[in-house]
């Protein structure tokens, strides 16, 4: 169930492959994707971690990453990056030129 927080598959692209990669020992249970509409939630609405729905993965393992990624940078090179790239787009669009 996609919440207004949820990425679409457009905006994944662009934000996949910003995330670090790991060698993974086994297959997780939860997606990166899922992890960050997780996060996205809870910074959306604002709610405690452990009343994130029951259909996002458990606010254990949503606020671990959270703060893994946030510990090392991930988050806000992430949003630095975002934030490059929609500059780069509206001064291209000001200039005329297709994006």
């Amino acid at each position: 169930m996609p919440y207004s927080s949820s990425l679409n598959d457009k905006e994944w692209e662009i934000i996949e492959q910003l995330l670090p990669q790991k060698k993974q020992t086994r297959p997780p249970k939860w997606t990166k994707r899922q992890i960050l509409d997780g996060i996205f939630y809870q910074l959306k609405n604002g709610c405690n971690w452990c009343d994130l729905p029951k259909d996002l993965p458990p606010y254990s393992t949503v606020f671990w990453h959270y703060k893994q990624w946030r510990a090392a940078g991930v988050l806000e090179q992430m949003m630095t990056t975002l934030h490059g790239k929609v500059r780069s787009d509206v001064k291209k669009k000001l200039n005329g030129q297709p994006y």
